[in-house]
């Protein structure tokens, strides 16, 4: 299962869904591009200062005081990682946003 957790200083994204063979997990692929995605994002399109760490089944990023277009950015990511829980379940994909966020 992947495991998303998104504060107000950082989200991580940890581990596999399972539903298919690594290589073939459209479920792994569609979280690992979104969040990857997110990392650019940030980086291309505002001038938030963001650190990352990239590892198989684990990526963290750390930020602080994200300016609108970044809080907009993980807002984006949020929807888009909830939408694929719920078309796929909980099984494979839990995402959650801790208070104060």
């Amino acid at each position: 299962m992947i495991a998303i957790n998104i504060t107000r200083t950082g989200l991580t994204v940890d581990g596999h869904a399972g539903c298919a063979k690594i290589g073939n997990d459209i479920i792994c692929a569609a979280v690992s591009a979104l969040t990857q995605g997110l990392v650019h994002s940030l980086k291309a399109l505002t001038d938030d200062e963001i650190s990352y760490h990239i590892a198989d089944g684990h990526i963290d990023i750390e930020y602080k005081d994200l300016s609108e277009k970044g809080c907009l950015l993980v807002d984006s990511f949020f929807i888009a990682v909830s939408d694929i829980q719920q078309s796929y379940g909980t099984e494979y994909v839990q995402a959650t946003v801790a208070d104060g966020r």
